[in-house]
């Protein structure tokens, strides 16, 4: 059975799995309204200000390590026994655990924000980090559409 890494990263589904992601992000970020919404906006702004195309390359590089963050859910899903519905599955379960895959993925994030060199960047996360599980936990269920096409 291939594993979600395996999956998601082959290169004939990649680039849409990709794509997904940046429309998610994109989304989700437009979607943020009040104080906590206006700081998440602000941020991105900064990010996508400071260097063109980091969200881009940011996806691309964490797209492997969140999958890796997530495989312990997608075997728990029954997702690698489904077949044809292994990626449905494996969205269902993801939305029924979206406090734990948000989890998942800020464990990835919060490593590689330990060892950013980029002093900015790193001001940047650690002022929105508070607030972070709540806006990847809303943003599981699109994030499972996303990946369950490719799961």
């Amino acid at each position: 059975m291939a594993t979600l890494v395996e999956k998601i990263t082959d290169p004939s589904v990649h680039p849409q799995v990709v794509a997904g992601c940046l429309q998610l992000i994109e989304s989700e970020v437009g979607s943020k309204s009040g104080l906590s919404g206006a700081a998440v906006k602000a941020g991105y702004k900064v990010v996508k200000t400071l260097k063109p195309g980091i969200i881009e390359d940011a996806v691309t590089k964490l797209l492997p390590e969140f999958a890796t963050a997530l495989q312990p859910m997608y075997e728990r899903s029954g997702a690698p026994e489904a077949g044809e519905r292994s990626g449905q599955v494996f969205s269902d379960h993801l939305v029924a655990h979206q406090e734990k895959a948000a989890d998942a993925l800020l464990g990835v994030t919060d490593r590689k924000a330990q060892g950013a060199k980029n002093q900015t960047l790193k001001k940047t996360y650690d002022r929105l980090r508070g607030s972070a599980k709540t806006h990847v936990t809303a943003a599981i269920p699109g994030l499972a559409r996303t990946l369950g096409r490719f799961a």
